[in-house]
């Protein structure tokens, strides 16, 4: 006869039967050497992710780091792909093709050069604007319809400085704070993405200024 903590077992590996309807993504070079550079802020938004809801990430499939998350009732896959940036899209078609997501149903975050750490901006589609992992989304997706999350990282010092020099170096100490406080943001926007109202995160989030 099966006991009660057997039964409590039973009732802990029971799976959530949901099906998986999207995928949020966050851009990124694999490599502890990269892990704090400004081209990281989307592995640290769902790194983010995985601390506040204590999920996992760990499982590596479709080219990526893999996990699940579930927000406002829907069931999205967590990917980190471990290609490098600019192959990232390799990973993502992959993932698409298994779950028969479409593009509009996957949630992309990346850094953005353009606008200072603290902001951030919701966009839902758009062309890459010179970023390579978002340039690799678009060419592997055929589309460039798809939402995306953009974390002000800080715009370089001056036009001759080098991009790739500038997003490969760390986020400045001094800046930590502000953009680990710009994260705080990312659950509420993403519940609101993933619930079919981008328009309204876009409202909310857009123009705001984490301190």
């Amino acid at each position: 006869m099966a006991s009660i903590f057997d039964l409590f077992k039973k009732i802990e590996k029971k799976e959530d039967s949901t099906p998986i309807t999207h995928i949020i993504v966050g851009l990124g070079n694999p490599g502890e050497k990269y892990t704090y550079t400004r081209h990281n802020a989307g592995f640290l938004a769902i790194d983010f992710l995985l601390n506040k809801y204590s999920v996992a990430c760990d499982k590596l499939k479709f080219k990526s780091l893999i996990g699940e998350i579930k927000l406002g009732g829907v069931r999205a896959l967590l990917m980190k792909p471990q290609t490098f940036m600019n192959a990232s899209g390799t990973a993502i078609i992959e993932a698409c093709n298994f779950y028969k997501i479409p593009p509009e149903n996957v949630i992309v975050i990346s850094d953005d050069a353009s606008f200072d750490i603290g902001r951030l901006r919701i966009r839902k589609s758009g062309s890459a604007g010179g970023h390579n992992g978002l340039k690799s989304v678009i060419e592997c997706l055929n589309s460039d319809k798809f939402p995306r999350i953009k974390l002000g990282v800080g715009q370089k010092p001056s036009p001759d400085y080098d991009i790739a020099d500038w997003v490969l170096a760390r986020i400045p100490k001094e800046n930590e704070r502000t953009f680990l406080n710009l994260l705080e943001y990312i659950p509420q926007i993403l519940e609101l993405m993933l619930t079919g109202n981008t328009e309204k995160a876009m409202c909310d989030f857009n123009g705001v200024s984490a301190k």
